[in-house]
């Protein structure tokens, strides 16, 4: 099987609009927006800002970014913040030099893309799920059902002024089920 070199060049159009950060010999980081060597910890919260940054090779001029990302992954995952199964990584590793490989990379950003679209929907779905009481349901029927009972025994009472003055569950029994006021 023929294997990919996985050192490339930056394109020209992903230099222009993310910050760079060049890799020395050494391992050290230096972020040539902020003039100051940085940590992967530094690129970590990068991420999660939204920051676009690009890592090269200080040497080569080699784009090294997809393994200094790797390397954070692994730094979270061996902090303890265990986001990827062990079955997916096992999947995600025998794609490797397979016929698949060149198909997984953008499933799984079409994926991952449709799942940060989604996310606030998610969000309000688990928090609603969260906050359901079924107490409050409960509570409701209730209501609906003695405003329904004193309405209906309000028909057996002939000398009843008070009709005209509806409580509030009967005002909205009264709507949902299509009648009107007198």
């Amino acid at each position: 099987m023929h294997k990919e070199s996985t050192a490339r060049s930056i394109p020209e159009p992903d230099i222009q609009n993310a910050i760079i950060v060049k890799k020395y010999a050494n391992r050290r980081l230096y972020d040539t927006h902020t003039s100051s060597y940085i940590t992967l910890e530094n690129l970590c919260d990068m991420v999660k800002r939204g920051e676009e940054f690009v890592v090269i090779d200080a040497k080569t001029n080699e784009d090294l970014t997809r393994q200094v990302l790797t390397q954070i992954i692994f730094e979270q995952e061996s902090k303890g913040y265990s986001l990827l199964p062990i079955k997916f990584l096992r999947n995600i590793i025998s794609f490797y030099g397979g016929k698949m490989q060149h198909f997984l990379p953008p499933y799984l950003e079409a994926s991952m893309e449709s799942f940060v679209n989604n996310q606030d929907k998610m969000r309000d779905y688990v928090s609603s799920a969260m906050n359901f009481s079924p107490f409050t349901q409960l509570e409701e029927i209730g209501k609906q059902n003695m405003a329904l009972f004193k309405r209906a025994f309000s028909m057996f009472s002939p000398f009843d002024f008070n009709r005209e003055e509806q409580s509030e569950p009967e005002e909205r029994i009264r709507k949902t089920a299509g009648g009107k006021k007198n």
